[in-house]
């Protein structure tokens, strides 16, 4: 891979086929590529592998066959501490949250900076309170996660993902389970991250307002194929593929598909 790709490509997903040991693939020959600064969604029905996807993606299963390749690094092509240096390259929320439920937000955005970096613990506290006023949550630093809304919890593990200062971000379901303005405030931050820091984005959703507010390009999984069924821009995908996965994916909710952001 020359440097051109390495910069301006931090994902590129090569002929991968992903499942658990001893059963059949779920997904084969999946291909794309995620360029800087793009917000890129992995789509789908229930049960068509995108959460599976997503846990190859960030190195927590090995891939039966392809390639996955980080900042033009082959994911699992050495041992586990060039893997464990990779993954400081990326951040990751997952669809809960996790943060630590005893742990104030400072703290758990401070976690990621204690285990992995020697900054002195004044710095790491700069760091964080820096991470926190990006999503937004000045003056909550002290708080408990329990204490916060849920959107305001999926923005503190924005900012947790954030601590390494990573060039892209893998988030699960980041709008599940908030109310529209709520979900509307979190994709506008997603929007604001990634133009602003040139920060890249792979989002599993299935929630149609933020996949045709948010998006730059996306594949779309279908369970039947075992694999990509569509591939492109969410305007495309909803009125110009000839994808009859794709048609009953993005007819759930006509009311959300009038012409408006067209990427």
């Amino acid at each position: 891979m020359d440097l051109e790709t390495k910069i301006h490509y931090p994902l590129v997903v090569t002929g991968l086929e992903v499942g658990y040991p001893d059963a059949p693939p779920l997904l084969t020959n999946v291909s794309f590529s995620v360029a800087e600064g793009e917000i890129f969604g992995l789509l789908g029905p229930s049960g068509c592998g995108k959460s599976t996807l997503l846990r190859h993606l960030v190195g927590l299963e090995p891939a039966k066959t392809g390639k996955i390749e980080l900042f033009g690094q082959n994911l699992w092509a050495h041992d586990g501490a060039y893997l464990d240096r990779i993954r400081r390259k990326f951040g990751v929320m997952y669809q809960g949250g996790a943060l630590f439920g005893d742990l104030n937000l400072i703290d758990n955005v401070s976690l990621p900076l204690i285990e992995f970096t020697d900054l002195p613990q004044g710095a790491i506290k700069a760091a964080a309170q820096l991470k926190l006023a990006l999503v937004g949550l000045t003056g909550f630093e002290y708080y408990l996660p329990a204490s916060l809304s849920g959107g305001m919890q999926k923005r503190a593990a924005i900012a947790r993902a954030l601590a390494l200062e990573p060039g892209l971000l893998f988030l699960d379901e980041p709008s599940a389970g908030l109310d529209p303005v709520t979900s509307s405030e979190l994709d506008n931050l997603i929007m604001t991250l990634a133009r602003n820091l040139s920060l890249s984005f792979v989002i599993v959703t299935h929630e149609l307002h933020s996949i045709m507010a948010t998006l730059d390009r996306a594949i779309l999984l279908d369970k039947g194929k075992k694999g990509i069924a569509a591939m492109g821009t969410p305007h495309f995908l909803a009125h110009e593929s000839d994808s009859p996965e794709a048609a009953i994916f993005f007819r759930r909710e006509e009311s959300l598909l009038a012409p408006g952001k067209n990427k």
